[in-house]
Parts: C-alpha cells; structure tokens; sequence
C-alpha cells in the first residue's frame, strides 16, 4: 500500500494506519520468505473478506512456510493439520469422549477451533473429511454429538494441495473447489529469488541441544512477535467494506460470470458466488493497493485465482487440447483485458 510522503496530510489517520498496518505484515513475511509477493497479496485479500484460500503448487515452494509467518504476523490464533488417508473428521472437529470420573461424556473441541487453519495437502484426505471441513468452512459452525459449536471470528482455511502428485490422492471436486473464494498456483522463484534464498539457507547454523546440535531451518528463524493485532485486521476488514464500487465495475463482473456459462467450451461455468467472490477481493486488492475504489485491473488480475477452479471444460475443448487458463485469458482479452493482465496475478 504505498502512500507518498507529500498525500499523507491529506489522507485520514485510518487509511494511514491500514497501510502501515498491511506493510509491517509484508514487511515481516518478507524476513523470513524470499519473494512470493502474488501468494503475500492473496492471503492478505483472504484474510480481510474472511474467504478460504486453496494454494496450489510443488513441493518445496514455501507454502507451510509461508502461512506461518503469516499467522505469527498477526496476534490470532494458528493451527496445522497435516492431512492424510487415515484421518477421521473426529480429528479435524472434535468428539465426545467418557469422563471415567464422573461416567459422562465430555466434548473435546478439535483444531478447527482457531483464527487460522492450515490444511496441508487437503487432497491426500478422504472424501468424508473433506466434506468435513467444506461443511464447517461454509456454515462456520461445527455439530459434535448434540452439541453445535460457533467456530471463533475470525476463522480462516488455508489448504495447501500438490497438483502434480496422484498417487494416494483425492481430488476436490467442483462443488467443494466453489467453497474455495481464491485458489492461487505458485510459480517457481526467479533465478534472483532463488540464489537469496540459498544465501540465506547457508547463514541459519546450528544450535546445540542436549549433548549434540540441530540445523536451524526458516522455521526456527521467523520473529514471533506479531507486528498488527487483531484489531488491526478487523480495521482492515471493516476497511474493504467501505471500498466503492461503481454500478460499471459490477456490470463487468456480471458479464465476466455470464460468459463462463455460455462459452462454448466450458461445460460448467461460474456460480453466483463467483461473482460474490471477485468483487470481495477487488475491494480488498483495492484497499491494499491503496485505493479507495476499484478498477478493471482488479477484475482482471484476480479473475484466474476466482474463476479457474470453478470452471470445466467440456469434451470437445479437451480433446482440442485446449486449458481452462487458455479459454479464460481469451475471453479477458476478448473483454478489453491487456497482454500485461491477462494472466499475470499481481
């Protein structure tokens, strides 16, 4: 959010603090990961409209990393489950268990009940747990035995999930992907970004433990203390909520969201909440940007990450060799999208 030194008069203290508010977050994620600033953008939109976020990408790309130092960023509460096969959505939610001292059953909350959940490779867990997670993801509520739980404000889902790796896997479907209000995809780092991050991973040592000694990892050299509160995000909340959007902006979106469902190489295309989605995160990229409204690029850097893993192809368009990315940066630029846009996420 960059405000120049010579507008600062004339910007009201609040808008001042959002911005020092959302730098010092960028500023500490940036301590500890080298680049990524497209996922640092993302999350931040996430978090300030309260929609669930799906990072997809190799391994090896920082995402754990990355949603950590987020979550430590910001006094809020963080939590990491590591999906897997055998898990049970007892193990997300919660159960009841018997209290052998008094022969009743008490309710155990599980990790869900946090500000920030991590869902790591939230593809290797069945269907069931999913569906688990989806449901408390939408209704922020949580049902354990005849008990219904509130699920505490503000309540994120970031998953992770490798797009490479099927063995062993459980692909979301659509339905369960429209829960998702972004799904971003990391790209490799640049061979600048890469080359700090090696000099860096060569400076973190060694600490000694016991009678021997550990290799530090970025793990172990993030800060933990938190540089904004969560007053300071319900700011930056109620912020995005005051951002204007003009009746022109909403008819793009209208016929962005029209064009996917009568396209004709795309078998299904956008829901309602599409159009929901883009104009929450518009608002949120505008305020971060340092707006007070939004403006076509908004709509068209943010349309990959809402609208791609909410549509399919059909048949014929597959068979063609065509790309959901492809259909969609053709009907962009179609809609007055320039090369520069189209595509490029930031």
């Amino acid at each position: 959010m960059n405000i120049s030194a010579a507008s600062q008069n004339e910007v009201p203290e609040e808008v001042l603090k959002n911005a020092r508010f959302i730098q010092a977050v960028r500023d500490q994620v940036a301590t500890v990961v080298v680049g990524q600033d497209q996922v640092v953008e993302r999350l931040l939109i996430s978090l300030f409209t309260g929609g669930h976020i799906l990072l997809q990408g190799v391994p090896g790309l920082a995402k754990t990393l990355l949603v950590s130092v987020l979550s430590k960023s910001i006094d809020l509460d963080f939590s990491r489950i590591q999906f897997t096969i055998d898990l049970l959505p007892s193990d997300i939610l919660g159960s009841q268990i018997l209290d052998q001292k008094t022969n009743e059953f008490v309710t155990r909350t599980g990790p869900i009940f946090t500000n920030l959940l991590l869902a790591d490779e939230i593809n290797r867990a069945a269907p069931k747990v999913q569906g688990a997670l989806l449901e408390a993801m939408q209704e922020r509520k949580v049902t354990i035995g005849n008990e219904t739980f509130s699920l505490p404000a503000p309540f994120l889902v970031i998953a992770t999930q490798n797009p490479v790796e099927q063995a062993g896997t459980f692909e979301l479907p659509e339905a369960q992907l429209d829960r998702f209000m972004l799904c971003h995809r990391l790209d490799y780092p640049d061979p600048s970004e890469e080359r700090e991050v090696l000099k860096r991973n060569m400076k973190l040592g060694i600490r000694k433990e016991d009678r021997g000694a550990v290799v530090n990892t970025e793990f172990d050299v993030m800060q933990q203390q938190p540089v904004g509160s969560a007053d300071d995000l319900v700011n930056c909340m109620q912020a995005v909520n005051e951002i204007h959007v003009s009746d022109t902006f909403v008819e793009h979106v209208i016929e962005v969201i029209n064009r996917t469902r009568n396209h004709p190489n795309i078998e299904l295309g956008c829901s309602p909440r599409a159009g929901i989605a883009l104009i929450k995160s518009s608002r949120a990229r505008a305020l971060i940007q340092g707006r007070s409204y939004v403006i076509p690029e908004d709509l068209f850097v943010l349309a990959e990450d809402v609208i791609l893993h909410r549509i399919r192809l059909n048949y014929e368009a597959l068979a063609d060799g065509l790309t959901g990315k492809g259909v969609l940066q053709d009907m962009l630029r179609d809609l007055g999208a320039t090369p520069s846009l189209v595509g490029r996420g930031a």
